[in-house]
């Protein structure tokens, strides 16, 4: 009788483990379902009108009130789906992928719920101007790809009237951009407006092409070029007078979104998003002001160092004025990023495990929009589409430019920052394809700032005025914590939040301008640098309290790198476990 218990015993357990993986893999399979939904909605969106060439997409579509509010339903619908779905039957890395995308549709539904559609741009750009990269990539080599593009061109008017349409409908809404901000557009539309072919970005890569073809389709398509600009010049002219008037006119005199309906409610949520932690708009301000603190004790010990007996502010302002820490031409400040670059990356082997295959280059940021750009950025790579990551780094106005700063802008923009971090991405095999080119800020940012943090180590900071400019950086990002609430939900002026900028930091007061008007523009991003460097620096702390001798730097990148770009709670729960499962 006992045997036959046990028997029964056995097969009801086996019974119960059959139906639990059967339940579980049911969800798991609903959920890779859900995101193989998402994934063709949101091609749908991409590809809408333009043309599509082999691995070169140049698509235009300018969506409608109504179409984006289908847009927000239909994110809405995903959201309650993956709500729905029970994460704990998914395995460890259905979690992270289930977390993830949690947190991308809380991005693309907050911007369709308050409608920041309505201002389709930035300090830096906008729906005017960002077509210019993808242009520049078109082949044009031979008659077809000429074929394609005089059939594309027409669409740019349309796509750009369509823009109008919006701009208004956000006037009569009041969801406009701070008159500063449209400032920066005014200025950056001259580019846009001449008459030049050979100048004109829409344009300049197709003539600089002409001479793949022979001579009578030189003729033929230079003739159909002209006839199609024709009609698109006017737009730009209209459109600029629009934005210097009407849109100006309408434009908020003060620089936060809290001036917006559900502006501050708005900011709140941004705060959520870009740190991925829960934080307040008023926590992040104490954290910002307490960094600033420590930092600035940093950097007046390094003014002790070197000897100098001024005042902080007038370290300062000689840095800000000795010729010794400025380049003379743009080749020489380029140069420069060129040798720290491959500096930095001779370094990369002794501290990772994984590194990329793609390679990057070193470019200046173009002439169209350098003179409101941030010093540098990245540009990320694509094995697909056979093109290297770009390190930008921005030559005008050289006096703006110190050199002190540019081991830290390497170390953060190309290796081991940006390009190594999302390159590694690009390659993981072990992570749904969503993950392979989603980009978090917290994560990201907070990667490039460890980055500067790790360059110590590098050995990239040759002298005191290296690390000056090392902790000018961090400070900046400290600063950032403090300025972008000060703006954005604490009613500060643009002028105040220049000058609490210009006084905690060596950057130049054009850098500090620019700088500003992007916190402007661009509401909450700023808070993710800091908060995702202190959050990956404590994991380190931990990770090597917890596994003394035993800790290794390669394993411990790898771990913070081998899951993509992952929101910060994500990440600090898979170290956690790390550390749990390797302590000796």
């Amino acid at each position: 009788m006992r045997y036959i218990i046990y028997i029964l015993v056995v097969f009801l357990s086996s019974t119960q483990l059959v139906i639990a993986q059967d339940l579980t893999s049911g969800v798991a399979a609903r959920f890779n379902l859900l995101l193989e939904e998402i994934s063709i909605y949101e091609k749908t969106l991409s590809t809408s009108g333009g043309i599509w060439r082999g691995q070169h997409p140049l698509a235009l579509k300018v969506f409608s009130e109504d179409d984006y509010q289908g847009q927000k339903n239909k994110y809405l619908d995903f959201k309650t789906q993956l709500d729905n779905i029970d994460i704990t039957k998914l395995s460890g890395e259905d979690q992270i992928s289930h977390e993830t995308m949690a947190l991308k549709l809380k991005g693309i539904i907050d911007q369709l719920k308050y409608k920041l559609y309505l201002i389709p741009f930035n300090a830096e750009g906008g729906f005017y101007n960002n077509l210019s990269r993808a242009i520049e990539r078109l082949p044009f080599a031979d008659s077809s790809d000429y074929e394609a593009y005089v059939r594309w061109l027409p669409s740019y008017r349309t796509y750009l009237e369509d823009h109008m349409k919006l701009l208004r409908l956000g006037i009569e809404e009041g969801v406009v951009a701070p008159k500063v901000i449209v400032g920066n557009v005014i200025q950056h539309l001259e580019s846009w407006k001449t008459s030049d072919l050979s100048a004109h970005p829409l344009t300049a890569r197709a003539m600089a092409s002409l001479d793949n073809l022979t001579e009578d389709q030189r003729l033929i398509y230079a003739r159909e070029i002209q006839a199609v600009m024709t009609q698109i010049w006017p737009v730009y002219h209209r459109l600029e007078h629009f934005f210097s008037y009407f849109y100006m006119e309408a434009a908020y005199e003060q620089p936060g979104i809290s001036e917006m309906p559900r502006g501050k409610e708005y900011y709140e949520d941004r705060c959520d998003y870009f740190t991925t932690l829960d934080l307040s708009p008023d926590d992040i301000y104490e954290k910002g002001q307490s960094e600033v603190a420590r930092i600035k004790e940093k950097m007046e010990a390094i003014i002790v160092e070197v000897g100098y007996e001024g005042t902080f502010d007038s370290f300062i302002d000689m840095l800000r004025e000795d010729e010794r820490f400025y380049a003379q031409t743009p080749d020489e400040l380029l140069s420069r990023a060129a040798w720290l670059s491959k500096k930095a990356e001779g370094q990369l082997p002794r501290l990772f495990k994984q590194l990329y295959t793609v390679p990057f280059t070193v470019e200046p940021v173009p002439d169209e929009i350098a003179p409101t750009y941030t010093s540098g950025r990245y540009v990320r790579g694509s094995r697909s589409q056979n093109r290297p990551g770009i390190y930008w780094v921005n030559t005008y106005d050289l006096k703006s430019r110190p050199l002190y700063n540019l081991p830290a802008l390497t170390v953060h923009e190309a290796v081991p920052g940006h390009h190594l971090q999302i390159m590694i991405a690009a390659e993981l095999d072990s992570i749904a394809d969503f993950r392979k080119s989603f980009y978090i800020s917290a994560f990201g940012e907070g990667w490039g700032l460890y980055s500067e943090y790790l360059g110590e180590e590098m050995g990239m900071y040759d002298d005191p005025y290296d690390r000056f400019g090392r902790y000018t950086y961090e400070m900046w990002r400290a600063c950032r914590l403090v300025v972008d609430v000060g703006l954005h939900y604490k009613g500060w002026s643009r002028q105040r939040a220049i000058d609490f900028l210009a006084s905690n930091t060596a950057l130049s007061v054009h850098e500090v301008t620019t700088e500003i008007d992007r916190y402007i523009g661009w509401p909450g991003q700023a808070l993710s640098y800091k908060i995702g460097e202190l959050t990956i620096k404590d994991l380190r702390k931990r990770a090597e309290e917890a596994l003394g001798d035993s800790f290794d730097i390669q394993e411990f990148h790898h771990r913070i790198l081998k899951n993509g770009s992952v929101p910060l709670p994500t990440l600090i729960r898979e170290i956690d476990n790390w550390i749990t499962k390797s302590k000796p």
